[in-house]
């Protein structure tokens, strides 16, 4: 084969710089992790395609962010509005996924102060779900505003809008947005910490050991749980136990738990894996990812174990 043209490889190398902040980018509009890697793919293809169009207007990182957004809001455009039921917001939306810590910890910024892409605040299961509830054009504003920092001009010229069209859209998608994020959750929020990870491992232990009291104990009493794509959740400590007890101990119990720790949209995680009874291993069965308030666990959301293998996890123990 003949050599590589430099155009190309120097294309294709600073394009690779941006894929990992990119997939952030669109996993944040879209909720969604598997959407998110194949429109980072389009993106990537498209700008490639369009090579001969960059002028340098901008820069090259802007240029990419205008393609990923655009491509985003077509996706957008195709789908139902998430169910505005008054209920839990992961609850409404049924494509919502998690996004392993270890794949946010390579979106390093590609240029400037400006691209802060893995603050916890910004990526945490709550956000996500309370960010699909609105429009597309809000979303990607606020995004792109309040998340990483653009100023307005770059904001509209990236959207094809004004500065005035751009603000108003802003205002209006924070009014909605917080009417969908959790009242308390400025007490949440932070980095990992020595509490947060005690209660992490009380979990664990309770869940591994079938203790149901300690399992309780772990949780708030007004804990919620829900299971994406599943439209229900539920609320209240002893609800939660109802349900989890018969799968965890007595005569139709699933058999033995393992639990391994991981982190998911920088928050504790947990995989569960169990072992029927005459069974020769632990089988993957469950992601939980956990919202820590206080001293307690104040949410699970429960993910399928297809889920594992994006976390290096595997099938069987």
């Amino acid at each position: 084969m003949g050599e590589v043209p430099k155009t190309v490889v120097d294309f294709t190398g600073e394009a690779e710089r941006y894929r990992h902040e990119l997939r952030v980018h669109c996993y944040r509009m879209l909720g969604s992790f598997d959407e998110a890697e194949d429109l980072v793919q389009e993106t990537l293809l498209k700008a490639w395609r369009a090579r001969d169009t960059f002028e340098g207007r901008s820069s090259f990182r802007a240029w990419l962010y205008r393609i990923a957004t655009n491509a985003c809001l077509d996706v957008i455009g195709r789908r139902p509005a998430p169910a505005a039921t008054g209920g839990m917001p992961a609850a409404e939306v049924p494509w919502l996924q998690p996004f392993p810590d270890e794949l946010l910890d390579r979106a390093e910024p590609g240029a400037g102060p400006d691209a802060e892409v893995v603050a916890r605040e910004t990526i945490e299961l709550a956000f996500l779900a309370a960010v699909q509830h609105l429009p597309g054009r809000q979303r990607a504003v606020l995004v792109l505003r309040d998340v990483l920092g653009w100023p307005a001009a770059d904001t509209a010229a990236l959207l094809g809008d004004t500065v005035p069209a751009v603000n108003s859209a802003l205002h209006r998608a924070r009014v909605t947005l917080r009417r969908h994020l959790p009242e308390r959750r400025a007490d949440w929020s932070g980095e990992p910490n020595a509490r947060e990870r005690a209660v992490v491992r009380e979990f664990v232990e309770a869940t591994e050991s079938g203790d149901m009291p300690r399992l309780a104990a772990a949780l708030r009493e007004d804990a919620t749980w829900t299971m994406p794509p599943q439209p229900e959740w539920h609320r209240g400590r002893d609800v939660l136990m109802g349900f989890w007890a018969p799968f965890m101990v007595g005569p139709e119990a699933i058999g033995e738990w393992r639990v391994l720790e991981t982190r998911a949209n920088r928050q504790p995680a947990v995989a569960n894996y169990a072992r029927r009874p005459g069974g020769a291993c632990f089988e993957a069965l469950a992601l939980d990812v956990l919202r820590v308030e206080g001293d307690a666990i104040a949410e699970v959301i429960t993910f399928p174990a297809d889920r594992f293998a994006l976390f290096g996890l595997p099938a069987t123990l």
